[in-house]
């Protein structure tokens, strides 16, 4: 998933997924989170995870899915209307799904910047989270726009691959995504009006 400044695309999402399926998606959050003073009963009903690649790996084994950001707090703060990725040199995913022998599954929702954004460009907010890693950051927005979340062809386990190589042909791969559905920059205004409009896409 490429990650919103409020990613409520993944939560529709794995709602949507548990509803059809019954299959319960777990999800990998920042490690900074946990200490959140009472956020371990939260952890535990919405299956959160922060504990690295060996639980993650145990988690796949026992037949669950599992969502991972890996842009995390610093894409979903920084990140814009342009929709750059902002993975650094996050290769952990990767090295849990070799693990683990299983497929990735690339996902990108349209409009998710236009339907929240940050105040992510105003130097002392960045500054103060680089010092500090708490995510104080503005996010304004809860505009009606449309979302409309994309699930491109997984990419299956290859042992012959680095981990390194699957997070990067996982990166195109959502890259790919966003150019084919995404417009450059993003706009609120035409987002708002994409809601009053008819779409064949599926």
């Amino acid at each position: 998933f490429y990650h919103g400044a409020f990613p409520l695309d993944y939560y529709y999402f794995v709602s949507r997924l548990y509803l059809r399926t019954g299959r319960f998606c777990r999800t990998v959050v920042d490690y900074h989170f946990s200490k959140i003073p009472g956020i371990k009963l939260f952890y535990k009903v919405e299956g959160l995870t922060h504990n690295g690649r060996t639980e993650c790996t145990d988690i796949l084994k026992r037949g669950y899915l599992l969502g991972v950001l890996p842009g995390g707090t610093r894409e979903a703060l920084f990140s814009d209307e342009n929709y750059d990725f902002l993975w650094g040199s996050r290769t952990g995913f990767a090295h849990v799904a070799r693990d683990a022998k299983v497929p990735v599954i690339p996902i990108f929702t349209k409009n998710l910047r236009e339907g929240y954004r940050t105040l992510g460009k105003i130097w002392p907010f960045k500054w103060l989270y680089e010092c500090t890693r708490w995510p104080i950051v503005p996010i304004y927005g809860g505009f009606p726009v449309k979302f409309c979340t994309y699930i491109g062809d997984p990419i299956p386990y290859d042992p012959n691959i680095s981990a390194g190589q699957l997070a990067e042909k996982t990166k195109s791969a959502i890259k790919d995504l966003r150019n084919k559905y995404q417009e450059i920059p993003g706009s609120i205004k035409r987002a708002l009006l994409e809601r009053f409009e008819k779409h064949s896409e599926k």
